[in-house]
């Protein structure tokens, strides 16, 4: 089966508070939003005993007796499998005035035994804030307002208070800043597949940050997720690997429990087998899931949006299987590119021939510079510009971000001072006039207009890139970036053939308005068009001055 648990359990069980924290849940919360809303809550065995290894402390006689054992937990398991309000019933129980949630000594029999924390403070981090009101919160809120414990606790949209006016709990969205969660006792990340964008995953750092501050509360965090798709650089990403470096004993870190649970997948698998879905959406669920009532039913429904005409199916067998798969819309291999890094190779030498592709947003986007060495096909950005975190969120077009067209101007100059640039292809929209600055400085011979809405040009071009990935004659430099642009980009696929009769396409954003930017896939590809018409026409790398020795 297919479950990565780190650390893997222990001979010798360690003291836990888990069993007196599900005790309180099955007696004083109920079910959140759902088929079983308001019902009493009830734990299967797998949430059961993934509650007791959240909660172990250390034993009798340590030094740090009674002290939580973790300090992050992550949990990753199929969509559909309640782990959302699994979160919202622990955040519940951190929150509740008698919640047994923090050790206060052990008892005769050296049983650890749980207190409430005095003063809680719970941040739960979503992506939007639809989802806040969506998520874990929501199921939050229902518990406290629906439940047998309603009069404890003093509920809002904004925060849910418990009634002795010491705790709370607060919802937040997006980008939380520094002072979110200075003095946490437990904080909780949803669906963190989604905490994509370099101010998702300054915040979480931020917010991990704030867990050793104040060590009397023994605070810790807990995030929860289907499982990410490969290269877009997300939280979920960031925790599964870092397990993963943990698990094989490439790095350490004690204060870590991480639980993955997949469908494996099988070199012969064929899931349009009725037999093969059905057995990976069971291992996918895990016993636990699988006796759940009409757990039969579910999988039947699964496996028909496995058959609908037109299922994403790399989408599906990400959160249906808990795989982590490439996107199904996703242009570029995300493994082919990381192959390709050569992140310890220097840049050319001053005067060696490279070409240049431009492409970009002067507002609210990003922007692009990215070189190719003409003798090796070598690529590295000579600079790419995103927006800082927390910019473009208003309506107030004046507040919008506007990239720097003076540092762009000085990459440009520079390059040019550094390297012989035989040509530079730049996509003219929102440039025109810093364009027709670099013609007039250079030349027209070596900056070429290239229109990137020129679709069948544009679809040989892109074919030519990725086939320059695929046979190797393409490498780079490992620019953290410049890798996260070539991930977001996704195919559009046009209603045109080439000559074999085969479809082309383009690359776009995964929606018009993504946060997740692609300029830098779009100025590698120009850059690398200039450098197979650069060498077409003839021009060869220049070669170094040879010695010439005279024998005496």
């Amino acid at each position: 089966m297919g479950v990565l648990m780190v650390p893997r359990p222990d001979d010798e069980p360690w003291p836990t508070l888990g069993p007196q924290v599900c005790d309180l849940l099955e007696e004083r919360a109920i079910h959140g939003p759902g088929a079983l809303r308001g019902r009493p809550y009830v734990l299967d065995p797998e949430k059961r005993a993934l509650i007791y290894r959240w909660y172990e402390v250390y034993p009798q006689g340590h030094p740090r007796a009674g002290k939580r054992r973790f300090k992050r937990v992550g949990l990753s398991v199929r969509k559909g499998t309640a782990k959302t309000e699994l979160a919202a019933a622990v955040a519940f129980a951190e929150l509740h005035p008698e919640g047994p949630v923090r050790c206060d000594g052990f008892d005769a029999d050296g049983e650890p035994v749980g207190v409430p924390v005095s003063d809680p403070y719970i941040p739960m981090v979503a992506y939007t804030e639809e989802q806040t009101e969506e998520l874990a919160y929501a199921a939050l809120y229902v518990m406290v307002t629906e439940g047998p414990d309603a009069d404890l606790f003093d509920p809002g949209l904004d925060r849910i208070m418990r009634w002795d006016g010491l705790g709370r709990a607060v919802p937040l969205a997006s980008s939380p800043d520094a002072r979110d969660g200075a003095r946490t006792t437990f904080q909780h990340f949803d669906e963190t597949h989604r905490f994509t964008l370099p101010r998702h995953r300054e915040a979480h750092q931020t917010m991990l940050a704030n867990i050793p501050k104040i060590m009397l509360f023994d605070p810790w965090s807990l995030e929860t997720t289907t499982t990410y798709t490969p290269g877009e650089g997300s939280v979920a990403q960031g925790t599964h690997e870092f397990a993963e470096l943990v698990a094989s004993g490439k790095s350490k870190d004690r204060t870590l429990f991480f639980f993955h649970r997949q469908a494996d997948p099988r070199p012969d698998e064929d899931l349009s087998d009725d037999e093969q879905i059905r057995a990976a959406v069971r291992e996918a669920s895990g016993p636990s899931i699988a006796a759940w009532p009409d757990f039969e039913g579910q999988v039947d429904a699964i496996v028909s949006l496995y058959n609908a005409p037109d299922t994403d199916r790399a989408y599906w067998e990400r959160v249906w299987l808990n795989r982590r798969v490439q996107a199904g819309r996703q242009a570029f291999s995300v493994a082919r590119w990381a192959e390709l890094a050569r992140p310890d190779q220097p840049l050319p030498e001053k005067g060696e021939r490279i070409t240049i592709g431009f492409d970009g947003a002067q507002f609210r986007d990003a922007t692009a510079l990215i070189a190719t060495h003409l003798a090796t096909g070598f690529q590295w950005p000579l600079g790419i510009w995103e927006a800082p975190p927390g910019a473009n969120e208003g309506d107030d077009p004046d507040q919008q971000w506007e990239c720097p067209a003076d540092e762009v101007d000085a990459a440009m100059i520079e390059a040019f001072d550094t390297w012989d640039v035989v040509r530079a292809y730049v996509d003219p929209p929102y440039w025109e006039g810093l364009i027709t600055t670099w013609q007039g400085r250079w030349g027209e011979k070596q900056i070429t207009k290239w229109w990137t809405n020129r679709l069948k040009a544009m679809a040989y071009s892109l074919r030519a890139y990725e086939g320059a990935m695929k046979t190797g004659a393409l490498t780079h430099s490992g620019h953290e970036a410049y890798a996260r642009h070539v991930a977001n980009a996704r195919k559009k696929q046009l209603k045109m053939l080439d000559e074999q009769g085969k479809p082309l396409w383009v690359i776009e954003k995964e929606r018009h308005q993504s946060p997740l930017s692609m300029d830098g896939a779009m100025a590698g590809c120009l850059s690398w068009e200039a450098h197979r018409d650069a060498i077409a026409a003839g021009v060869k790398p220049k070669r170094k001055p040879s010695r010439m020795i005279v024998l005496r």
